[in-house]
């Protein structure tokens, strides 16, 4: 099954979670590739002093993804936020999002993310000036409000669809959760009951089994995957399979594993230059072979790699070790 936002139809109903420092143009390419139907761009915020900065540059660079483009913005200021979404409908974005689901404190400081579900009033405004200032379709992100004792999604879920919002995501979390305890999904499901928007459920979707749980108890139209897409991109394919067949999908074979991060390891020196490239390769190393077997035997000398051949070449060893190993338990 598929879902839609405004004309655009997405190939099934699976979203990467937008992440700030994590989902750049070469992970999303990546997880569009291994199987996610919308990837989001990392939070870009509205202040327009800020839109030559390298790293704004960097967030706004689609070149070579698939469409739709879509855009997260952040802000709290209704006339600046309309703005960023004319700035950014201008270089290519089809659809913007509006985050007010981000707890982190720099952003909470300054009135954006979720702070601003403390104040209906304002979310009105800031959705209102965003709509009204571009013809694309604008989604949002919240969470489910600021505290466990102030849930309020349900009545900024009522705000979005009388201001125009064309689809909601809602975090089972509030903003004084942050990224702790376990999410919850009666909030979601209850929003999704008593509106019209299409809902993309978020939290905690770490297996095949809790993303079929989550679509199920929600009604959601779509999912949202965040941080277990770090560790396993493939995610997506498995739940993808397991929502049409029903069948548990097998472990993708050492082979693939290392063909897929060596394609994402040079993506990512070819977008950022070698130098760079190779110290941000270096968290994405540790996500997706943290977890293996002598990973820790290799790591020292991937963390302290110069160049791109350095890693690529000790990526190699490992997985050719790997494969042998398998190979050997195997025969």
């Amino acid at each position: 099954m598929s879902f839609a936002i405004g004309p655009h139809r997405f190939a099934n109903r699976l979203v990467l979670a937008p992440m700030a420092g994590v989902t750049d143009r070469p992970f999303r390419q990546m997880c569009r590739q291994l199987g996610a139907g919308m990837t989001v761009s990392e939070m870009i915020t509205s202040r327009p002093d800020l839109r030559n900065s390298r790293k704004t540059r960097l967030r706004m660079d689609h070149q070579g993804e698939p469409g739709p483009i879509i855009v997260q913005i952040a802000g709290g200021i209704p006339e600046m936020m309309a703005q960023a979404a004319i700035y950014n409908v201008e270089n290519g974005a089809e659809i913007i999002d509006i985050n007010m689901g981000c707890p982190a404190k720099k952003v909470c400081r300054v009135d954006a993310g979720s702070a601003l579900l403390k104040d209906s009033k304002l979310v009105a405004s800031i959705l209102t000036a965003v709509v009204d200032a571009v013809t694309v379709p604008v989604t949002l992100k919240v969470r489910t409000g600021w505290s466990r004792q102030k849930n309020n999604a349900l009545e900024i879920a009522g705000i979005a669809q009388d201001c125009g919002i064309q689809a909601l995501t809602i975090h089972g979390r509030s903003r004084e959760d942050r990224f702790s305890g376990i999410a919850e999904y009666e909030t979601i499901r209850r929003v999704k009951e008593n509106v019209q928007l299409p809902i993309i459920a978020n939290g905690d979707i770490d297996s095949v089994q809790k993303a079929k749980m989550v679509m199920d108890f929600t009604a959601a139209d779509a999912i949202m995957v965040g941080r277990i897409a770090q560790q396993r991109p493939w995610i997506f394919s498995q739940i993808e399979q397991y929502l049409s067949t029903g069948k548990e999908p097998e472990e993708p074979a050492d082979e693939l594993k290392q063909a897929w991060l060596t394609s994402h390891l040079e993506n990512l020196y070819a977008f950022y230059g070698e130098h760079q490239g190779v110290q941000i390769a270096r968290k994405h190393i540790n996500w997706q072979l943290g977890q293996t077997q002598d990973y820790h035997l290799v790591k020292p000398q991937l963390m302290q790699a110069q160049t791109a051949a350095q890693q690529l070449e000790t990526i190699e060893a490992y997985y050719n070790d790997c494969i042998l190993k398998s190979y050997a338990r195997a025969s």
